[in-house]
């Protein structure tokens, strides 16, 4: 797949590492936000490639359950000078922007994103039509509400087929507004309006979102969801459960891997890949 110029085989299994620029993000908040860090932010850039990140995940607002929003001005402030930072340092990675505002995914584009990660899976006012004139990949994802309520009440009848059902929507609407279905990526959406039963149901059906031909993307690391299993064990615990989830999620069919913890989760992916005899 090309992301602005830049090729990535997603036959094979990749990482993505996470950049949140944020000061309440569940698991790093403010430890790359304000101007003052943003050398840290591109250091941290650094050794995340070095570990095996070939995608970098820039995000400005927290999606966390109960997280406040977050204003376009204030989005574009975080985000704009970490992604031409990273740019100008010519890393070999893409420069993803995680956003769902349609003046963020522009100004992200034209700073050196290539791919846009949208958690409301272009269903912003104005999104989809943006996305279309911008050309460059989109990531799809599922959620069940908005993310300070999600996790209120979620409920499924059929989680993966409803999972199914509402990203092949969402491919049929972005192929209606012009973007090419080359240029997407699904993304169940580990831990957005999901209880614990509805996320393991969802690692273990992933092959059925695979058989729509497209690439997933799973995003699991330090989630809730690990920490339930674990006994309520709190984020810096999660580790060794967030690897084993990726290992689990490549030998299933996976092609991206959303991590904060780059190095151990390439190492994850790289057993499970050789099992799968998928070769990097």
């Amino acid at each position: 797949m090309e992301f602005a110029g830049r090729a990535l085989d997603l036959t094979r299994p990749q990482v993505m590492g996470i950049l949140n620029i944020t000061p309440d993000s569940f698991s790093d908040g403010g430890v790359f936000y304000a101007s003052s860090n943003l050398r840290r932010a591109v250091e941290h850039a650094h050794a995340m490639v070095a570990a095996g990140a070939t995608l970098l995940d820039v995000g400005g607002e927290s999606t966390r359950p109960g997280a406040a929003a977050v204003s376009v001005e204030e989005e574009l402030a975080r985000v704009v000078p970490v992604i031409d930072a990273l740019r100008r340092e010519g890393l070999p990675a893409v420069i993803s922007v995680d956003t769902s505002k349609p003046a963020v995914m522009r100004a992200a584009v034209a700073a050196g994103a290539g791919l846009i990660n949208d958690v409301r899976a272009l269903g912003a006012d104005g999104a989809l039509e943006t996305a279309a004139e911008l050309q460059v990949p989109v990531c799809l994802m599922h959620m069940q509400g908005q993310p300070r309520t999600m996790q209120q009440a979620p409920r499924y009848a059929d989680v993966v087929g409803e999972v199914r059902a509402f990203l092949r929507e969402r491919v049929r609407a972005c192929e209606e507004a012009g973007i090419a279905r080359e240029r997407l990526i699904l993304d169940p959406g580990f831990g957005f309006g999901k209880r614990l039963s509805h996320n393991l149901a969802l690692l273990r059906g992933l092959p059925a979102l695979l058989a729509d031909g497209l690439p997933v993307l799973v995003g699991m690391s330090r989630k809730s969801m690990l920490g339930q299993l674990l006994g309520d064990a709190p984020v810096d615990a999660r580790l060794h459960a967030g690897t084993a989830a990726a290992a689990l999620a490549v030998y299933f069919g996976a092609r991206i891997v959303r991590t904060h913890d780059v190095a151990a989760t390439w190492d994850a992916v790289r057993v499970a890949a050789a099992v799968a005899q998928i070769e990097r």
